[in-house]
């Protein structure tokens, strides 16, 4: 005879699984610091490249003006602000990334710890059931 408790916790289980399980799975397979950190690495390489990109662009369209006021202080100056921008949105996003991964990684582990709780469960009915 089929109990009705069981077949809910069943099919919590197989939902989950379905769903978010996959995915949580994969993440709770690493610590929280080197899933954070792969993730703050990608988004260092991200950062870079799109940065290059948009420094590469406005020069290209300031190239006229500047090449008119060409100084070396100016070229100096532009460099420093080129860094000093690129130093400020790595942290920024380094910040970022880290604080949502990190929430990331602590909530699939506490929806991975329930998954595990309810298997605990359904397999203590399952021996209940046996004896």
């Amino acid at each position: 005879m089929l109990d009705e408790r069981k077949v809910k916790l069943m099919t919590r289980l197989a939902l989950y699984e379905q769903t978010q399980g996959r995915e949580d799975f994969k993440i709770s397979e690493y610590y929280r610091k080197d899933y954070a950190g792969m993730h703050i690495l990608f988004s260092f390489f991200w950062v870079t490249i799109g940065y290059v990109c948009v420094v590469a662009l406005a020069v290209l369209a300031g190239l006229q003006e500047l090449m008119a006021k060409m100084s070396m202080n100016l070229v100096v100056m532009l460099g420093i602000i080129v860094v000093a921008g690129y130093v400020a949105l790595v942290v920024i996003y380094s910040i970022v990334t880290s604080h949502i991964y990190n929430k990331r990684h602590r909530e699939a582990r506490q929806r991975v710890k329930r998954y595990n709780h309810d298997l605990t469960k359904l397999l203590k009915m399952y021996e209940k059931e046996n004896r």
